[in-house]
């Protein structure tokens, strides 16, 4: 739980990063073996790319670094639950393990509003421990989009 919790902060702090450039306040930290191979936030705005979402940013990172699309071994720490495109993609990578933050009532595919992570009718499925830092990950996200109305 304590990995859990350092690489949960790192991924809050690329999410503080995010919102500081203006986008949607969500971090991503891909670990292997205890060391970090790709951390991002969000850069859907400055990317002109609607599936650049953290989660998609660090996977590519990620499977450009080992120079395979299977990430076996690796854990994906995210601070809001990831939405249907990036559960997809966690299954598509055989991605082992997921940690997030705070649940996502509006799009999460974990738990809120889907469950593709552990749907038995798929190939792959993904242990997932969710809630790590779940109020730091909320607040963050109440208070970008709160600046915002």
């Amino acid at each position: 739980m304590a990995d859990d919790l350092e690489f949960m902060r790192l991924a809050l702090e690329e999410a503080r990063a995010s919102a500081e450039a203006g986008e949607v306040p969500i971090g991503a930290v891909m670990v292997r073996e205890g060391t970090v191979l790709a951390r991002c936030g969000n850069r859907t705005i400055r990317d002109n790319d609607p599936t650049a979402h953290a989660e998609i940013v660090v996977i590519r990172e990620v499977a450009r670094i080992l120079g395979n699309y299977r990430l076996a071994g690796i854990t994906l720490y995210v601070t809001l639950e990831p939405c249907a495109m990036c559960a997809g993609a966690l299954v598509q990578a055989r991605v082992p393990r997921l940690v997030y933050g705070a649940d996502d009532p509006k799009g999460g595919a974990f738990r809120s509003c889907f469950n593709i992570l552990a749907n038995s009718q798929l190939n792959h499925s993904v242990d997932v421990t969710p809630g790590v830092l779940a109020g730091e990950s909320t607040s963050l996200l109440q208070s970008f989009f709160a600046a915002r109305r």
